[in-house]
Order: C-alpha cells, then structure tokens, then sequence
C-alpha cells in the first residue's frame, strides 16, 4: 500500500512538473505588428510553421488572410463563402 501511495505522489508531481514546464516555455515568434487592409476587423488567429492566418470581416464578408511569418507579406487570401 506505501509503494503505490509513493507511486502516485510522484506521478503526479512529474505530471505538474510537466505542465509548468511547458506553460513557462517560450512562445513562437510572431512579427511585432499586422498590417491588416482598410475597415478589416480581425477575428481568428492561427499559425503554422511558416505563415499565420487571420479571419477578418470586412465590408460584410469574412476572409482568411494568410500570411508569410518571417516578411509579414500576404501569401494568399480565401474568401469565406456564408451560403448554405
């Protein structure tokens, strides 16, 4: 019964151990500002190894706007289609 109190109190604490670790990491690194067209309204985020994305409204429709993470630069923009 002592050996598996002791097995349990020490899986948990490598198991906070390992939350605290990883919560103190270091993030990725994203540039300083977005430069984001005219009267767009940002409302998702995302990110991959090499480009981010951003969900923005503007002038009524919603469009992923993909961009390159080093430049800043738009790679690509997808227009969100709200038809059923």
């Amino acid at each position: 019964m002592t050996v598996l109190t002791v097995t349990m109190i020490l899986g948990i604490a490598i198991l906070v151990g390992a939350f605290l670790w990883r919560l103190n990491a270091a993030g990725p690194d994203l540039p300083a500002g977005i430069a984001l067209p005219d009267g767009a309204r940002p409302l998702a985020f995302t990110q991959g190894a090499d480009w981010f994305a951003i969900v923005v409204e503007q002038d009524g429709a919603e469009r992923i706007l993909i961009l390159d993470r080093l430049t800043g630069r738009l790679r690509q923009s997808v227009t969100i289609d709200a038809s059923p």
